[in-house]
C-alpha cells in the first residue's frame, strides 16, 4: 500500500472523554480477548501523543461488586493504563450503582453499557441486545447508571433493521441520549445477523448527521483502509475494530502515519508494516510479545488459554494460520509455545487483507 498523508482532524468532529481523545481508532470490547495483556500489546503501537479509547471485556454487573478487580484475569489492569472505559452488562440498579463505583475507583474514564450482545445468555436475563427491544426500559438502564456515576456513559448497540428502519434505530438512540449517554458505538448488524452479512456503514452515517453528539462506528474493519473508509464514508467520530485490531495492533500505527503523528514509542525512525509479508513478520512479533505478557499478568494455564484462543481468532488472517493454531495447542507449557512460535515464523509468513469473519 502507498504511503499517504490525510488530515490530522479526520474524526472526532465532536469532543469525547472532555476532548483528550485525539486518535480515531479503538479497540472493541471482545469476551475472551480485550483483556490487560492484549490491550497493552495493542497499546504499544499507538502512536506518540495519540490518546483513544479502551474497552474491557464485558461484565457481569452481578458480579463485579463481589469480585477482587486487581486480580480478576477480567479487570487486570496495568498501572499506567489510561483512557479505561469498561463495558458493563446488567439491568439492575443496585449491582449496578456498586459495580459503577468500583469500577470508577478501579481507574475507568467512562462506563459503557452493553445494548449489543446477542448471545443466549444475555438474552435470558434480559441483557445486551434484549435492551433494544423495549427502548423505555433500555433508556431507564442508562438513567440509573448515570445517576451513580462521575464519569461518561455511552452504550454499544445494534442495528434494528435496515435503513428503512431508521426511524427506529434513530428514536431509541435519542431516548437514551435524553437518558444521560454520553455518545453511542453502533454496530450496524442486527441481532439476528450476530457476524453474519455486511455491516451496513450508511446507518452509522444516518446517524451520526441526525444526532449532535459522537457517535462510534463498528463493523467490518479488518485494515487500515476499512478504518479510513468508515470514518471518510460515514462521518463517525472514531472506527472502532474488534478481531481486525486484535490480528493487527500495528493499524495504530499505520493510521498514525496517515495522520501525521510521530511513530509509537521506542520505533522512533521506522516505518508500520504495510505489505503481506511484512505484516506475517510483525504478527510473530506480537504473538511473541503477547505470550510474554499474558505470563506476565496470568497463571501459566490460564495464560496458555488465553494465546491458544487469541490465535484460533486471529490466526485467520495467515495464510497458515491453522497450521499455527495446531502447533499453539501442542505446547504444554509457556516457554515450549514460546519457541514453537519463532521455529514457526522462521519460516516467511503472509497476512492477507481480509477473510471471512463469520467463523
Amino acid at each position: 500500500m502507498q504511503r499517504f498523508q490525510l488530515s490530522s482532524r479526520m474524526g472526532l468532529h465532536r469532543p469525547i472523554l472532555e476532548g483528550k481523545v485525539n486518535f480515531p481508532l479503538c479497540l472493541a470490547p471482545m469476551v475472551g480477548i480485550t483483556h490487560v495483556a492484549l490491550r497493552e500489546l495493542v497499546r504499544e503501537y499507538l502512536p506518540a501523543e495519540a490518546y483513544t479509547l479502551w474497552p474491557t471485556e464485558m461484565l457481569n454487573s452481578r458480579k463485579i461488586p463481589k469480585e477482587n478487580l486487581k486480580t480478576t484475569p477480567e479487570t487486570m489492569r496495568s498501572p499506567t493504563e489510561v483512557g479505561l472505559v469498561p463495558q458493563i452488562l446488567g439491568n439492575e440498579e443496585e449491582p449496578i450503582a456498586e459495580s459503577v463505583q468500583r469500577l470508577i475507583q478501579w481507574g475507568a474514564e467512562g462506563i459503557d453499557i452493553n445494548m449489543g450482545c446477542p448471545v443466549q445468555k444475555a438474552l435470558k436475563h434480559n441483557y445486551g441486545v434484549a435492551l433494544m427491544g423495549d427502548p423505555d426500559y433500555a433508556a431507564e438502564v442508562v438513567r440509573m447508571t448515570v445517576k451513580h456515576s462521575t464519569v461518561p456513559v455511552s452504550v454499544k448497540l445494534r442495528a434494528v433493521g435496515s435503513t428503512k428502519e431508521f426511524h427506529e434505530l434513530l428514536s431509541f438512540v435519542l431516548k437514551i441520549r435524553e437518558a444521560g449517554a454520553n455518545w453511542v458505538c453502533l454496530h450496524p448488524r442486527t441481532a439476528a445477523q450476530k457476524r453474519r452479512g455486511q455491516a451496513d456503514w450508511e446507518q452509522i452515517k444516518q446517524l451520526h448527521q441526525a444526532v449532535d453528539f459522537p457517535v462510534i462506528g463498528n463493523g467490518d474493519v479488518q485494515t487500515v483502509e476499512d478504518a479510513i473508509n468508515m470514518l471518510t464514508e460515514t462521518g463517525c467520530d472514531v472506527a472502532m475494530s474488534g478481531r481486525g485490531l486484535a490480528a493487527r495492533p500495528w493499524m495504530m500505527w499505520q493510521l498514525g502515519e496517515s495522520l501525521g503523528f510521530a511513530p509509537p514509542p521506542g520505533r522512533e525512525g521506522m516505518l508500520a508494516p504495510r505489505t503481506a509479508l511484512e505484516e506475517g513478520q510483525e504478527y510473530g512479533r506480537c504473538l511473541l510479545r503477547l505470550i510474554a505478557l499474558c505470563g506476565q499478568y496470568f497463571r501459566e494455564d490460564l495464560a496458555l488459554r488465553k494465546v491458544r484462543f487469541y490465535v484460533r481468532v486471529t490466526g485467520v488472517w495467515l495464510d497458515f494460520g491453522n497450521a499455527l493454531t495446531g502447533v499453539c495447542a501442542k505446547a504444554q507449557d509457556l516457554e515450549q509455545l514460546k519457541n514453537e512460535v519463532k521455529l514457526f515464523f522462521e519460516s516467511p509468513q503472509e497476512m492477507c487483507q481480509r477473510t471471512d469473519l463469520r467463523q
